[in-house]
């Protein structure tokens, strides 16, 4: 639970009340019950006084004092919906403090290696992890003198060989569950390894697939988590963006520092957007898992289907042992691999009537795509064999439609193929 700040509500409250409630002063907006959007690249300061104080809070020079409404200076630091869209979504991630917005989740994951991970430092981080995460550590970060150890995600005693013995480890990234074969990796014991040396490394999860209503890093000690904001956080699949919230502000504060050398915050009218569906994101969220367990569940017996990976229909003890310890719901993505191999693959996107082949996921519409030749296709064959992405794997993303509907259109798409 949060407190609210408001003198009007002086008790604590859950977060699905608080993110209604905090972070937004009526009286700010002529009144407006819900936040407007304010496109300005500047703003005035009361004096000059306060442009003095407000650059050198912004610089690191001082330190605002607790409860200080620090003045803005220039939308590429800061905005007013940025910093309500960052209040308010602070109370859907328990034990999150504060949180900081920028214009995609692959900003979001960038600007957080580049904050942390220095040339000559390294990262452990599972595999498989999402395409543009891949690309980024092979084409921008190894370059740049950052080595980064993969490790396959779910086989904990190998993550926690890679802890204790890659040098001058300072960041540990873990994808839970892994894009797109459903794998889970243990955070608490990712944390556990990173306590045992000497200098702890950074742990920061990304939680896109189950977050933030069914699973909760930083609960079980992560120090960041992750988001695409674009998947469940917005649901409409029309907005790109992204989060990273913190239990320490102070790692967020440095993250925002970084965000406005890159330019990459979110935008007004983005964060307007973004802030207006936080309150929906468990209905939805909800709606959806139970779509897709009913189907999962159902499709596992298909004789097309050689195998379908989903939380519910894990059975490997150890994997049923993470699901249960950190995971409140399965979610609404399950992956299949396709009798035929990928002519099988490609005709059962191509029989859909009611999903789409479209990459993405977390949307209110049902997406069905083909991993090894789209979101997944810069990885190398050796690379994808070793990840389990076949070419006869399909990801699926169910949204909000009447289940039966969709599982009869898989069906039929399933028969076609």
């Amino acid at each position: 639970m949060t407190s609210i700040t408001d003198k009007k509500i002086p008790y604590l409250v859950r977060p699905h009340t608080a993110v209604l409630t905090r972070g937004f002063d009526p009286r700010l907006s002529v009144g407006s019950a819900r936040p407007a959007v304010f496109r300005s690249s500047t703003f005035v300061f009361p004096s000059p006084e306060a442009a003095e104080r407000a650059f050198a809070i912004a610089l690191g020079k001082l330190q605002p004092e607790p409860g200080e409404d620090v003045d803005l200076i220039y939308s590429r630091l800061s905005h007013p919906n940025a910093e309500i869209l960052e209040d308010q979504i602070v109370p859907l991630e328990p034990g999150a403090t504060a949180a900081a917005v920028f214009n995609s989740g692959m900003a979001a994951i960038s600007t957080l290696f580049l904050t942390f991970c220095r040339p000559g430092t390294s990262c452990v981080h599972t595999m498989p992890v999402y395409g543009g995460t891949h690309h980024l550590m092979r084409q921008i970060l190894e370059p740049l003198g950052i080595r980064c150890v993969g490790v396959p995600a779910g086989d904990g005693d190998a993550l926690k060989r890679a802890i204790s013995t890659t040098p001058s480890l300072s960041l540990v990234f873990i994808e839970t569950p892994a894009n797109p074969t459903l794998r889970m990796s243990d955070i608490a014991a990712a944390w556990t390894a990173g306590q045992a040396l000497g200098e702890r490394p950074l742990l920061a999860v990304d939680n896109t697939f189950l977050g933030p209503a069914f699973q909760h890093p930083l609960a079980l000690r992560a120090d960041l988590v992750v988001y695409s904001a674009t998947k469940y956080l917005s649901g409409f699949s029309d907005m790109l963006g992204g989060v990273v919230l913190g239990r320490d502000p102070d790692l967020i504060a440095q993250l925002r520092g970084t965000r406005a050398i890159l330019g990459n915050i979110l935008q007004p009218d983005e964060c307007w957007m973004l802030d207006g569906r936080l309150p929906t994101v468990g209905l939805r969220m909800n709606r959806q898992s139970k779509n897709a367990q009913r189907i999962a569940e159902a499709l596992a017996v298909h004789p097309k289907v050689v195998k379908l990976y989903y939380p519910t229909l894990f059975d490997e003890p150890e994997q049923m042992r993470i699901r249960d310890a950190q995971c409140r719901f399965p979610g609404g993505i399950f992956a299949f691999s396709i009798r035929g191999g990928k002519p099988a693959a490609f005709n059962f996107l191509r029989n859909l009537t009611i999903a789409k082949d479209a990459v993405s996921l977390g949307g209110v519409e049902s997406l069905a795509c083909h991993p090894a030749s789209t979101t997944h296709s810069e990885m190398s064959e050796e690379q994808l064999a070793d990840a389990g992405i076949g070419d006869d794997l399909v990801r699926i993303s169910v949204g909000i439609e009447d289940w039966r509907d969709l599982l009869r259109d898989f069906k039929n798409a399933l028969d076609g193929a």
